[in-house]
């Protein structure tokens, strides 16, 4: 596995120690790690990419 040093806000801080007190996660490492796939499952690359290309069009020719 690689390391990863992550700065985040106290309040998301402070709910991840909650979680992994509560049981929910084993420790703070696996919290991220879950979120860090979920986010890479709903986020595949094509479509971002496709969502860029859309509001760069968007930006360079949009009727606003």
């Amino acid at each position: 596995m690689s390391a990863l040093s992550i700065d985040i806000s106290p309040q998301i801080y402070n709910d991840i120690q909650t979680r992994v007190m509560e049981g929910w996660f084993k420790n703070i490492e696996s919290v991220v790690e879950e979120a860090m796939r979920r986010y890479i499952e709903s986020h595949p690359i094509d479509i971002t990419e496709q969502f860029i290309k859309e509001d760069i069009e968007w930006g360079l020719h949009g009727d606003d």
